[in-house]
């Protein structure tokens, strides 16, 4: 008679969970993270130079190397360290005498490869200035 009187105990006090939870009257005490914030924090982290800097495995020199051939008769206008879609890289603006605008080139900071190559017309880099002083607000 134990045995069943434990049992009916134990059979209500889970029918009573399950019927609050099922009626609605269960309530959590998690709140639920809103997208906004989660944005927002991710937003506003920023990775400072000295960290990128840490995580380069190729000299900022030996870069500009690699950069410069890929130009000849060029001159770095200028150049930073930046995470840019996922991957560090050393980006550099190279004016070549008698042409307009700058060949932009994007170099591996992990491995010294080239990643990629972009004539920027006078036009683009002025829309690019405005962005990088827009994002640096």
């Amino acid at each position: 008679m134990f045995r069943a009187l434990a049992l009916a105990v134990a059979v209500a006090a889970t029918t009573g969970v399950a019927g609050a939870q099922a009626s609605g009257t269960y309530k959590s005490t998690v709140k639920p993270a809103t997208k906004t914030s989660t944005v927002k924090h991710t937003a506003m982290k920023k990775e400072s130079q000295a960290a990128l800097q840490r995580e380069a495995k190729i000299p900022e020199a030996t870069a500009r190397a690699t950069a410069l051939a890929e130009v000849p008769n060029g001159t770095v206008k200028s150049s930073e360290l930046e995470r840019e879609k996922g991957k560090l890289i050393y980006s550099y603006d190279i004016k070549v005498a008698g042409k307009t605008g700058v060949e932009e080139i994007a170099v591996n900071a992990i491995d010294g490869t080239i990643v990629s190559r972009e004539h920027e017309t006078p036009k683009m880099e002025k829309k690019e200035a405005a962005k990088e002083a827009k994002k640096a607000k």
